[in-house]
């Protein structure tokens, strides 16, 4: 049993080549970020936080890739159906990495603030003059938002062209990169003027950001993979390509039950006459044996006009 691979009209496969190259870029510009953030990080747990957040920021890009690049593989005899559902495999994961570094930051900017730990900047000599290290601070985490925000307003639209929501949740990541500097530059000017407390609240701000995206794609994740009805790239609530899918069907078949389920960026559909049983017990004996029939609960075939779809 084998699948074709769906012909993708030109300009999808247009999208499809530009949200590959938005990925590769967005790794560029981080692996710098991160590189420039461990230079100046010092004792910040604002800007410690930021560069966790950005490497995690990593993950959505090459999670997006490597599904990306499954999903081309033709089906195999393992894989009959393909490896369509690596695009949805590749979202739980870049989820529950967001709702897992969410919660663990959260819990470490709210026990500093509860143990009351004061956090120190220091300073660093250039051309023999002593500078405040929270300016290179607040210079790097202004860098750190730059190109981020714009690559995030150019893969949204991208990824809505494509239907992937690996890459709408990086855009959505990335657009609110703003909010994580500006966090940061706050707390560290926060603790330069004395406000012991401002560099941990800055960085909890930061940390319930992440938990709240998390949480969100776990959701939609979650769904996704269990087979629930397609959904909206921004929001929980039913896509509405599912509705108009189900009337045309029904309008060609009468009164038959629809089940609209996702497989990655695609969807499928399969008619369901309301007055079929699953398959009988004796049936599935029958193709499998008695002791594992059980486990056998459906035989879906091709519809035709004067025969049902599942026996």
């Amino acid at each position: 049993m084998s699948e074709t691979r769906p012909h993708l009209p030109v300009e999808v496969d247009k999208a499809m080549k530009r949200a590959e190259r938005l990925a590769w870029l967005s790794i560029g510009f981080l692996i710098s970020i991160i590189l420039a953030m461990a230079a100046v990080m010092g004792g910040s747990q604002a800007m410690q936080t930021a560069w966790i957040e950005d490497m995690l920021s990593l993950l959505p890009p090459v999670v997006f890739l490597i599904a990306l690049k499954l999903e081309k593989k033709p089906a195999t005899e393992k894989f009959p159906f393909g490896f369509y559902r690596a695009n949805s495999l590749a979202f739980l994961i870049a989820a529950g990495a967001l709702t897992t570094m969410g919660v663990v930051l959260l819990y470490e900017a709210a026990s500093t603030l509860i143990k009351q730990e004061h956090p120190t900047i220091g300073s660093f000599q250039l051309f023999g003059r002593e500078i405040w290290l929270g300016w290179a601070m607040i210079a790097v985490l202004v860098y750190s938002v730059i190109p981020p925000v714009i690559l995030g307003r150019l893969k949204k639209p991208v990824a809505a062209k494509i239907a992937d929501k690996v890459l709408h949740t990086d855009a959505l990541m990335n657009a609110a990169d703003w909010q994580t500097g500006l966090a940061g530059i706050l707390g560290i000017l926060g603790v330069g003027f004395g406000f012991w407390w401002a560099d941990a609240a800055a960085a909890g701000f930061i940390s319930l950001s992440i938990l709240m995206d998390g949480l969100r794609s776990v959701r939609t994740s979650v769904v996704e993979l269990i087979d629930g009805a397609p959904r909206r790239m921004d929001s929980g609530k039913i896509d509405p390509l599912v509705n108009r899918v189900t009337a045309k069907l029904r309008a060609e078949h009468g009164d038959v039950n629809v089940q609209v389920r996702e497989t990655g960026r695609y969807m499928r559909a399969v008619i369901e006459p309301h007055d079929k049983p699953h398959v009988s017990g004796d049936r599935a004996g029958a193709l499998i044996g008695e002791e594992d029939a059980w486990r056998l609960i459906e035989v879906a075939t091709e519809q035709r006009e004067d025969e049902p779809n599942r026996t």
